[in-house]
């Protein structure tokens, strides 16, 4: 496992495909999968492949990736159908599930 990944953090096991997903998007730095609890079919979390915790601890060169991946999600799912999209990012308890920095890209 490397550095820049925690054991234990189920997201860092699907960055390593020891877990399952269905991807929406991937590049170098990011990886966008489907929820497995959607609000709405399409919703997306969007991640950084290396592990952080949440924005607080996001190094700036890290997060400018990670919103770059949330706008390329964003564009396919208004290129699927979607008339908007809402994109929600949460920190710490209780509003933070997982603790490793996600954004979540639901369509409207």
């Amino acid at each position: 496992m490397s550095a820049s990944s925690n054991s234990s953090c189920i997201f860092c096991k699907i960055v390593e495909s020891t877990m399952p997903c269905e991807k929406v998007f991937e590049d170098e730095y990011v990886l966008a999968f489907l929820n497995i609890r959607p609000e709405k079919p399409g919703h997306t979390l969007v991640i950084p492949k290396v592990h952080v915790r949440n924005i607080f601890d996001c190094p700036h060169d890290v997060l400018c990736n990670v919103m770059n991946g949330v706008q390329e999600v964003a564009r396919i799912l208004m290129d699927d159908g979607a008339t908007a999209v809402r994109i929600v990012q949460n920190n710490e308890k209780p509003l933070q599930e997982v603790f490793h920095l996600h954004f979540h890209v639901s369509p409207h």
